[in-house]
């Protein structure tokens, strides 16, 4: 036998280096080790997709007014070459059409978001969700080095544009991913409770973290960062899932489209529920400050930090939800429900507060009723296609981030008029009676956790072959329910998430018909 250090023990050694080189080079198999570093992933896809959307709130104001005086500057010195021009003041004409020009560019990718949602969540269906998450990595990548150079209105709208085209891809199939990888119901809420409390970080932590370095650093220093971690959350990805690698993609379960989702009772009340319970935080982020700065004349770090105090309610209300969520399944729609009260009434307080530590308390009481909502509501969503469809989960979560984007897409644009036309007051008495009104339309859900999982395309695309005599028989069972029979060939009894057994019995009497 040859000693351990002759030429069989180095090339023991160096085969044993070689598979622990291939094993990290390549796509990690290990389920646990995978969602793990998925779920990661994804958190951080998150984040930097919300700090994107909210890290221009302290930027862009004073970046386009810089440019506006700029410019109204060069025109005066043309038009009066021999006149000074004091640049302190502008028009009420201008500032009123600057600000209609920061709630169009703030309200863009919202909308590009709620144009593109329906396709991608149906690509999302078609192709899985490790290669959409690349694309919309890649997107905000690109949106992000636009909106660092931007220098004129018009490149700032199209980066702001483009970075709704890459949420549509990376929201959408993060939480699609992290629902098809956690399939357990309480990991899944755990999963999902994780990734919004990275939403919830990225939205309230961006201002303060934009204004900070857009103070010291300069415009182009906050979006590179944003860039360089979305670029290293990239290569991350390629690195641990090869979404290229070559994999077989024709047994993926067939998704259910999205028009038949959407006209589903159960999925369109909490959509209506997501929508409902952040318009108020949606409404609020472009009027407050103007309206801290007229009543109780705040300084502008108060304004820069008027949300980040609630953060900690709005983690402390996902934590909560989960808790009870394990313990209390079938009341996922009453902490909704609860959600949307807290929401209601800490909207309808706004108003009534006269100094910043005041107003701390009800956007604190805003953001613990959203995390409510949210946490209760989207792992319902995954529940429901489970029980009633496919579990495919691109073109559900495409209907969350729709309704998302519903609020979004309006609130820069029709929160100032409402604000003009009737008042901020008027304007929180409103969105708190919305959400008070709404909240009894949970009632519907409370019956969900009775329904029981329907037999998926997903149940027959089995990893491994069966073992046994047992595992043969379930199998042939499971593809005999998915076609309308019993494994000893009769129609199956009709089933109450939806099977149609006259269908089944026509298709039989056919092949009867057929062989006789």
């Amino acid at each position: 036998m040859a000693s351990e250090g002759g030429p069989s023990g180095l090339a023991l050694r160096l085969s044993e280096m070689g598979e622990k080189t291939r094993e990290f080079g390549g796509a990690i198999t290990d389920p646990q080790k995978q969602r793990r570093i998925m779920l990661v992933i994804v958190c951080v896809a998150l984040l930097l997709d919300n700090m994107l959307y909210m890290v221009i709130v302290p930027i862009i104001p004073d970046y386009l007014a810089d440019l506006e005086s700029e410019q109204s500057a060069h025109v005066h010195l043309v038009l009066h070459p021999n006149s000074t021009f004091n640049s302190t003041g502008q028009p009420k004409s201008n500032r009123d059409n600057l600000d209609v020009q920061i709630g169009v560019l703030f309200a863009s990718k919202a909308i590009v978001q709620l144009l593109v949602n329906p396709l991608s969540g149906t690509f999302i269906d078609r192709v899985g969700y490790d290669i959409p998450l690349l694309i919309g990595l890649t997107i905000m990548f690109v949106s992000t080095c636009i909106f660092a150079f931007a220098e004129n209105y018009a490149t700032l709208f199209a980066a702001r544009s483009l970075q709704g085209l890459g949420s549509a891809f990376a929201d959408t199939s993060g939480i699609a991913m992290i629902a098809d990888k956690y399939t357990e119901e309480g990991e899944r809420r755990k999963a999902l409770g994780i990734a919004l409390a990275f939403i919830s970080f990225g939205s309230l932590v961006a201002p303060p973290f934009g204004g900070i370095l857009y103070e010291f650093a300069g415009k182009r220093v906050p979006f590179i960062v944003l860039a360089v971690v979305c670029l290293a959350d990239g290569l991350l990805l390629l690195t641990v899932v090869k979404p290229f690698s070559n994999r077989t993609r024709e047994n993926m379960p067939v998704g259910t489209p999205i028009y038949r989702l959407m006209i589903d009772p159960y999925i369109a009340v909490v959509a209506g529920a997501l929508t409902v319970c952040n318009i108020p935080l949606a409404f609020l982020e472009p009027t407050i400050a103007n309206w801290m700065e007229s009543t109780m004349h705040s300084t502008k770090w108060e304004m820069g930090l008027t949300w980040l105090p609630a953060f900690f309610p709005h983690v402390l209300g996902v934590y909560i939800t989960v808790k009870l969520a394990a313990k209390h399944p079938h009341l996922q729609w009453f902490y909704g429900a609860v959600g949307m009260v807290i929401i209601g009434a800490s909207s309808c307080v706004v108003p009534a507060c006269k100094t910043f530590g005041q107003l701390i308390a009800p956007l604190c009481g805003i953001c613990f009723g959203i995390a409510l909502v949210d946490t209760a509501l989207l792992p319902t969503l995954a529940f429901l296609v489970d029980v009633r469809y496919v579990s495919v989960y691109g073109s559900i979560y495409a209907i969350a981030d729709i309704s998302y984007s519903v609020a979004y897409a309006m609130g820069p644009i029709v929160a100032g008029q409402i604000v003009h036309n009737l008042g901020f007051a008027q304007l929180n008495l409103c969105m708190g009676l919305v959400n008070v009104l709404y909240a009894p339309a949970l009632l519907l859900l409370c019956n969900v956790c009775q329904m029981k999982p329907s037999h998926s395309e997903r149940d027959n695309l089995l990893e491994e072959a069966p073992q046994g005599l047992y595992d043969t028989i379930k199998m042939e069972e499971r593809k005999g329910k998915k076609k309308g029979y019993s494994s000893s060939g009769k129609c199956l009894a009709v089933d109450e998430n939806g099977f149609d057994p006259f269908r089944a019995q026509r298709s039989y009497s056919e092949e009867s018909s057929e062989y006789t």
